[in-house]
């Protein structure tokens, strides 16, 4: 049988609806308040952060602006005043010395002439008590000459550049490279200088303050592992800065790891340098931040103390409602029980109420008519009008019911007629078990005969698979009128032996709604129908108690023993029909043939010869074998 459909939910409960209600009223109010105070505090937040950035780019860039001057402004001074004493006088020995003894932070001044093997030092000036100090080579100075001959050539031709040599002096070292002419030569200075009191003026704090040249090279940087791992800073605010036009400027930008900061770059006139001043964006809105979660967090306390009460009293509404909409259901779905108890005296009440008292309606309905396909039409799953089914209709009878329900008459006088139906339910409740545990559909009782049918209202997906469960159903009739017969004691005339006879055809019928605009039911007719109903009468003068017609049989028989009687010329039919008797299923215990069978169900073998063709209205006729 079909399962019950799955409780559905219900998307909009009148308690949610009152909270939201509720809930988007202080959101609206509260929730407008919080947004604007978090809007004018950003707002003021986010132009002091930026002017002060911006103040401490400013200042960065001029200290090393002054820094870089200084020290090619000394170097400047230091190659004139050498050039005018001379390289062979003492003074210029001492005007070196005097330097180096003045700018402690100069490690080497050189200049580079460009000849056919490359750069070649024409003057070298060796601060050796930096080199002593920090315990360096001066081989360092040419490796790394060797390794930036390309620079050399730029500087050369016009090009101020800064270089990190941190790498090679494994030491905050910057090289300067720029252009020198002399005697009509186009040379490069090359200085070499310690970035450590540049450095400290860029200490990290709350903005951070940095220098990269114009290859994205760190040269100046509070962190010192960036600087003598010779990091690239590879944000996309420093490669906007570096293609940039604009001598300044300040944004907010998201970084690789997607960081917001507020950024201003400045670029000083030596080697395309550029100076970079960050502070991290959710540092300067952090107070902003502590202030909306503080207004958030009342607003979530005034709106959960608000939830709690509409909810207490939306539960005198809900819960009420609940239990009506579950119950409607319940009803949907078939069940009809209901179990509802009033608890309040207002309209939900009085529904409440007037539910129990439709569904006690709709059960006792529904013991007149077939439930479930009574559910599928008021779902609509069943139209009205017919359609053309293939389907296996079985019918079964009661022997020998007109005598026994005198026997009832002659033991219980006027009582009879309530035993004979307490009999008849009993027996009827097992049978009905048995077509609806096998996906079948009881059509109808016509007095102590039932008419079932499956393949119409209900599939097993094919009419082999519908026909299977049609005869299923009467060997489960069989074991359960048996076992029933078992436990009735002998002679007993308020419960005597049953014993039936079951016909089952199989073939295209019209099945639908069949009836007036005021009673109405689900049936199928056609010829496959009397035939099934002609089919059950020939069990008594066949001595069986399950036939199936040829149609049937074709469609099960090799799931089942059957034994082919005699064919029978039903009345409306041209041909003989072939019937089969059927004993068992295949490999199941019990009987193996029909005459096994008729021993264990107490049935006389008939004599075929003497069988009245008359009965029946004259609906069959035993041929001849």
């Amino acid at each position: 049988m079909e399962k019950k459909q799955k409780k559905e939910k219900i998307e909009r409960p009148i308690g949610a609806k009152l909270i939201i209600i509720i809930t988007i009223l202080l959101l609206l109010s509260l929730g407008a308040i919080t947004v604007l105070v978090s809007i004018m505090v950003t707002n003021d937040v986010r132009i002091t952060a930026e002017s002060n950035n911006w103040t401490v780019n400013k200042r960065s860039e001029q200290e090393a602006e002054s820094f870089f001057g200084m020290i090619r402004g000394n170097t400047l001074v230091l190659l004139d005043t050498m050039n005018a004493v001379g390289n062979t006088s003492g003074a210029a020995g001492l005007a070196s010395d005097f330097f180096f003894e003045r700018n402690q932070e100069i490690a080497y001044i050189g200049i580079a002439r460009h000849n056919r093997q490359g750069f070649s030092i024409i003057r070298s000036l060796v601060n050796e008590k930096f080199f002593y100090s920090n315990e360096l080579e001066f081989e360092t100075v040419i490796e790394f000459l060797e390794e930036y001959q390309e620079e050399l050539e730029r500087s050369s031709i016009g090009e101020t550049l800064l270089l990190n040599a941190a790498p090679f002096f494994e030491i905050p070292v910057i090289a300067m490279f720029y252009p020198w002419l002399e005697a009509g030569e186009q040379d490069a200075v090359i200085i070499f200088f310690s970035s450590n009191s540049l450095t400290e003026n860029y200490s990290e704090g709350t903005n951070l303050s940095f220098i990269i040249n114009d290859a994205g090279d760190y040269i100046i940087h509070p962190n010192y592992d960036y600087i003598l791992e010779g990091v690239k800073a590879d944000s996309p605010f420093i490669s906007e800065a570096r293609q940039s036009t604009e001598q300044w400027m300040q944004t907010l930008f998201t970084d690789t790891d997607d960081n917001k900061y507020f950024g201003a770059f400045r670029k000083i006139s030596f080697g395309d340098a550029i100076v970079v001043t960050t502070i991290p964006y959710d540092l300067i809105m952090e107070g902003t931040v502590a202030t909306t979660r503080r207004n958030i967090y009342l607003t979530g306390a005034v709106l959960f103390i608000a939830i709690l009460f509409v909810w207490f009293f939306s539960k005198t509404v809900s819960v009420p409602l609940k239990t009506l909409a579950s119950a409607a259901s319940q009803i949907e779905n078939g069940d009809f029980n209901l179990n509802l108890t009033p608890k309040t005296k207002d309209e939900i009440g009085y529904l409440t109420k007037s539910f129990q008292k439709m569904g006690g309606a709709l059960n006792i309905f529904g013991r007149f008519t077939n439930k479930d396909i009574a559910v599928r039409a008021m779902r609509g799953e069943i139209k009205p009008g017919g359609l053309p089914k293939h389907a296996t209709i079985f019918f079964s009878d009661i022997r020998a019911f007109t005598e026994k329900s005198e026997n009832f008459t002659k033991a219980f006088k006027e009582d009879a007629s309530d035993r004979i139906v307490l009999w008849l339910n009993e027996y009827f409740k097992h049978m009905v078990d048995c077509v609806e545990k096998t996906n079948g559909v009881v059509d109808k009782f016509i007095g102590d005969a039932v008419m079932a049918h499956w393949g119409t209202a209900f599939s097993a997906g094919s009419p082999e698979e519908d026909a299977y469960n049609g005869v299923k159903a009467a060997l489960m009739m069989r074991k359960a009128l048996y076992t029933l017969n078992a436990s009735r004691q002998k002679d007993d005339p308020g419960n005597p032996e049953i014993k039936i006879g079951c016909g089952l055809n199989s073939g295209i019928v019209t099945a639908g709604q069949i009836g007036s605009d005021t009673r109405m039911e689900y049936t199928v007719i056609g010829d496959p129908v009397n035939l099934a109903s002609r089919v059950e009468a020939l069990n008594k003068p066949l001595g069986t108690d399950i036939l199936i017609s040829e149609d049937t049989w074709l469609l099960t028989g090799d799931k089942f023993i059957t034994e082919e009687m005699p064919s029978v010329t039903v009345k409306g039919k041209e041909k003989p029909v072939r019937l089969f008797a059927v004993v068992n299923l295949k490999g199941a215990k019990g009987p193996q043939t029909l005459e096994q069978l008729r021993r264990l169900l107490d049935i006389k073998a008939p004599d075929i010869s003497n069988v009245n063709t008359n009965e029946e209205e004259k609906k069959y006729k035993i041929g001849e074998g």
